[in-house]
């Protein structure tokens, strides 16, 4: 159901009580058309009020609660002691309200900025964690749903969990979707499109993420605080990002580095097959590729560009781009495409 059909419906109540209340007691509102429009008023503050809160979660409302209590006791206790009791009571009232607003404030603050451990050191012995073992979630970032490959290990249960998409990587596949470069609107249609597998894969379940991490700018800074909040393991294909997540001790997977450590392991005089598809640069070298992306230098295969050979590794060279296998022909003639 949508969140405006809920507050227009809500809004109507407003003015139908308002004026119900006008003609059920016509001395605290003289006429129907007054209640309307007290109805209307009442109704519109609160769905703008609700409007302002947008993005404060539950966690949110509920440690500023508790702040502004403990906040309110401490004024309490000064009050009580007698500090300022010596002072006229027009001046003591003003400090009492100073301390209880003061106190209260830096009490909201204070709550709101601290996690669920902090509140541990405050409550001695009570840890605020379910009974049952918590969901696992899994907070996807932009570059890790337009790579699509985190949508097959969902799929295919190698990873079990909660999928969390907050709301801002949201916009922000919306925004690539809607660029005036082909290349980046095909990358944030493709982004959509995992987005929508996961969605209808009963297999996975996917939770939009309404809350936000205001005191971050950037994306990146946002999905690191979200992560921290929700205790979620964080899953990209940035490099920088997968950097800042280990340095504010949030757990991540680089799918980058995952697909390299699941690569099979190439020995020495192992044969394989694979499509010699251009020459290399010494002479008379052909490349071909893996079906993982591998390159594959073959001696004396330049003549075979274009068709399917078997070949035999000998030897493999650790680069920073990855791995290359220097290999030969197994059999000079090579099964034709």
């Amino acid at each position: 159901m949508s969140l405006w059909f809920i507050r227009i419906l809500f809004l109507s109540l407003c003015i139908a009580g308002g004026y119900a209340i006008s003609q059920v007691q016509p001395d605290l509102i003289s006429s129907g058309w007054r209640g309307v429009l007290i109805g209307f008023g009442l109704g519109g503050v609160l769905v703008a009020i609700d409007e302002m809160l947008k993005g404060f979660s539950l966690r949110a409302f509920s440690a500023a609660s508790f702040g502004l209590m403990l906040g309110c006791l401490v004024a309490w206790l000064i009050d009580q002691s007698q500090l300022f009791i010596y002072a006229e009571e027009r001046i003591r009232w003003i400090i009492r309200l100073a301390m209880f607003l003061g106190f209260g404030y830096i009490g909201m603050l204070l709550a709101m900025r601290s996690n669920k451990e902090d509140f541990w050191l405050i409550i001695p012995y009570v840890r605020f964690t379910p009974q049952n073992q918590p969901d696992k979630l899994l907070l996807l970032d932009t570059s890790a749903i337009i790579d699509g490959r985190v949508a097959d290990l969902f799929e295919s249960s190698f990873v079990e969990g909660i999928v969390v998409v907050p709301r801002f990587v949201l916009r922000e596949l919306q925004s690539i979707a809607d660029s005036n470069d082909p290349i980046r609107r095909a990358r944030g249609r493709r982004g959509l499109e995992m987005l929508t597998r996961l969605q209808r894969s009963k297999r996975v379940e996917v939770k939009i993420h309404e809350g936000d991490v205001p005191e971050e700018n950037t994306v990146d800074g946002k999905l690191v605080g979200l992560a921290r909040r929700l205790g979620a393991t964080l899953y990209t294909n940035d490099y920088n990002l997968s950097k800042v997540a280990e340095l504010h001790s949030v757990t991540y997977v680089n799918i980058n580095q995952l697909s390299q450590a699941l690569k099979p392991v190439i020995l020495p005089g192992e044969l394989l097959n694979l499509r010699i598809v251009r020459e290399g640069k010494d002479k008379g070298q052909g490349v071909g590729y893996l079906p993982d992306g591998t390159m594959v230098v073959v001696n004396q295969a330049s003549h075979m560009v274009g068709n399917q050979v078997e070949i035999q590794v000998i030897s493999l060279l650790q680069t920073g781009a990855g791995i290359i296998v220097f290999a030969d022909l197994a059999r000079e003639g090579g099964a034709a495409a």
